[in-house]
């Protein structure tokens, strides 16, 4: 059973095909927010590297979010207009959660941590379980302090990744017992997507197309400046 995952919540754009051996091929790149123009190219690309045509793809697995609006809007369509296209199931996953995946090994607590704009950062906290990590807060969005504050009242060690703990590292390390994860783990990827769904996608545990929602916890710039204009 061959995955797509694509992720587009963050800054960062990426995409990776896989199956039970591991991830065969992926693509990451995080300079600009171009992920329309890069996303499409570059699913080709991780196709022809990995010597699989689009037709031996199963299902399609993408990030939800929370993250920015533009690339999650960018990144839900695509997968949507390629799993009707290709008749596949899809699979939904948080970005928290991959980037709490990335760090499963750890034995403190994790938060993960997308910079969300506007002064806040969405996060949710995670604890290592045999295979994997296990959410124990629901997403929400929230400043930096008040994130500090609950990992300081925690009293845990902890492990903060993503791009918003490291945007607002001079506030998070304030907290003693924390520590910063590493740039290498500041975003998502489309490797975890792949190692995530494909155990799902073995149990079936799928969704369609038109069942996908994006996790957005708060309302677009767009709409927000748009309700502030003079008249509204």
């Amino acid at each position: 059973m061959i995955i797509l995952g694509i992720e587009t919540a963050t800054m960062q754009v990426g995409c990776a095909v896989g199956g039970a051996e591991g991830v065969f091929a992926s693509f990451h790149a995080s300079r600009g927010r171009r992920h329309a123009e890069t996303l499409a190219p570059a699913i080709e690309f991780v196709c022809m590297q990995a010597q699989i045509e689009l037709k031996e793809i199963s299902a399609i697995a993408v990030d939800v979010g929370p993250g920015l609006y533009t690339g999650l809007r960018v990144g839900l369509a695509t997968a949507k207009a390629m799993a009707l296209g290709l008749h596949v199931p899809m699979i939904g996953l948080s970005s928290l959660d991959l980037l709490a995946f990335r760090v499963r090994h750890t034995r403190r607590l994790i938060a993960a941590v997308v910079d969300a704009r506007r002064g806040e950062v969405f996060y949710a906290c995670y604890r290592q379980v045999p295979g994997g990590v296990q959410r124990l807060t629901e997403p929400v969005v929230a400043s930096p302090a008040d994130l500090a504050s609950e990992v300081l009242a925690n009293g845990e060690e902890t492990l903060a990744v993503g791009d918003g703990a490291l945007r607002y590292s001079e506030i998070l390390e304030k907290v003693s017992h924390v520590e910063l994860g590493s740039q290498g783990n500041a975003s998502p990827t489309a490797d975890s997507l792949v190692e995530l769904g494909h155990p799902r996608a073995i149990r079936e545990e799928f969704v369609q197309p038109w069942e996908i929602e994006p996790l957005y916890l708060r309302k677009a710039d767009a709409e927000v400046n748009w309700q502030k204009a003079p008249g509204r």
